[in-house]
């Protein structure tokens, strides 16, 4: 690829959210690509980040004072830093709504869910619309570098730099986001008395990647209580690194499983944390499977948050090891996708799906098999297509 920047799809809706609401707060994973978003989108507004030391000092000395250097808004970059300029925020924006001023307007960023949400909760309720930009997603990717091997998407994954150099320096890129933000970012939020067995904690999440997170199994496996772990998954998702896809709970009158399946955020972190290094790897790699099914999970949430939205994402599985997926709530419907990474179509693809319909009957709007072959059918919306091609609304 060359250097030009990458278009993102959330930049249009951005756009628009800034005419309605005084502060936009745009989350999501370190390096997923916000800062040049928002500078993108809002090249006059005046930026500042809280990563700089003096800038932050400066901040924290006279957040009131710094605000009215300012008096029609700013880009505020890194806000996890310091998540209490948002009560400063409110003051400004109350004052200007108190005024009769429509034109002051903030957006502020950050890579940790829970300090900037938790404020934003507390300070800003109807003054703040939040947004969450994730990694590339497979047709942002394609729409700027035409069409990628399977592998290679899922080998480096989303996040913008990694596809701004060449294949070589790819896996040093995503090494260094392991050492510089995950382990820097989980030292600041917790106290990790054994760092190995926190590394070991990860790589075992990667390694099961679409399969239920049984936080038991895993304490046994890195020698640590089980409340341990679950605090780390906690901070892990808080972090953009990994999120739990819960399963569905209809009153179907089937014994199902209660246990939610576990996913990253971005397959070239996981490919990474797996050891695999190149596309002829990946493409014999027992995990390979799991790993196509996390992007094409990925590529679906994205589709939400790249309108601003977020997407009601389940999946099935029952006792009798019937499983689908992925099931997409929508108002009084529901969609159920089911991912394979084969490139042959067949109708056995089809079995879970069609034992779904005879549980969901009328509900069930929609049926899709995704998978990476090239034949296609969306006759009446119920067919099968290649991932690249997936059409949601």
């Amino acid at each position: 690829m060359d250097n030009k920047l990458i278009n993102r799809n959330l930049e249009s809706t951005i756009k628009e959210v800034y005419n309605h609401f005084p502060v936009i707060t745009l989350t999501g994973p370190r390096q997923s690509g916000k800062t040049t978003l928002c500078r993108m989108a809002f090249p006059d507004m005046p930026y500042v980040n809280l990563e700089d030391l003096s800038t932050l000092a400066e901040v924290q000395a006279d957040p009131k004072g710094f605000l009215g250097k300012h008096p029609n808004g700013l880009i505020i970059d890194e806000a996890q830093n310091y998540p209490e300029i948002f009560s400063y925020l409110q003051v400004a924006v109350d004052d200007a709504i108190f005024k009769g001023r429509s034109d002051i307007h903030y957006v502020v960023t950050g890579s940790n869910n829970f300090a900037l949400l938790e404020k934003v909760t507390q300070s800003m309720a109807g003054r703040s619309a939040v947004m969450s930009l994730m990694p590339l997603s497979t047709s942002e990717l394609i729409a700027d570098s035409g069409d990628i091997e399977t592998s290679d998407l899922i080998l480096y994954g989303g996040y913008p730099a990694v596809w701004k150099t060449d294949p070589q320096a790819r896996r040093m890129l995503l090494s260094n986001y392991y050492t510089t933000y995950i382990e820097r970012d989980i030292r600041k939020l917790i106290n990790i008395k054994d760092l190995q067995a926190f590394q070991t904690f990860i790589r075992l999440c990667a390694a099961r990647i679409g399969q239920e997170f049984n936080a038991s199994n895993l304490a046994v496996e890195t020698g640590v209580a089980v409340n341990t772990i679950r605090h780390w998954l906690s901070i892990l998702s808080a972090s953009y690194v990994v999120y739990l896809l819960h399963p569905y709970y209809a009153n179907i009158g089937k014994r199902l499983t209660k246990m939610p399946k576990l996913y990253f955020y971005d397959t070239g972190l996981a490919s990474f944390l797996l050891g695999i290094q190149t596309s002829e790897q990946m493409d014999t790699h027992p995990l390979r499977g799991s790993l196509f099914e996390n992007l094409v999970v990925n590529d679906i949430m994205k589709f939400g948050s790249n309108r601003g939205e977020e997407e009601q994402l389940f999946f099935y599985r029952d006792k009798s090891k019937h499983e689908v997926d992925v099931l997409r709530l929508l108002p009084g419907k529901v969609e159920a996708y089911e991912v394979k990474s084969c490139k042959t179509y067949s109708q056995d693809l089809f079995s879970n799906l069609t034992y779904l319909k005879t549980l969901l009957k009328d509900n069930l709007s929609k049926t899709m098999v995704i998978y990476d072959g090239d034949q296609e059918n969306f006759e009446n919306d119920n067919g099968f297509c290649n991932f690249r091609h997936l059409k949601l609304s």
